[in-house]
């Protein structure tokens, strides 16, 4: 799970195995395999980044 900031500020919560895309349309849109659609404060290489770390947490965990 990784943690973004939507447009209002306030925090949420996604779970990075359901991210299909991410875009920035000037905003930083997260399209979700469910269909969903996120607009976010974090450039499309911060998810990026997020994405990774919570990647190797998981690996680390296993290890």
């Amino acid at each position: 799970m990784i943690e973004v900031t939507r447009l209002n500020d306030s925090k949420l919560t996604i779970n990075a195995e359901l991210i299909e895309r991410v875009e920035e349309l000037p905003d930083t849109v997260i399209k979700l395999t469910t269909g969903n659609k996120i607009i976010v404060k974090e450039s499309r290489q911060e998810i990026k980044n997020l994405v990774i770390l919570y990647k190797k947490e998981i690996l680390c965990r296993d290890l």
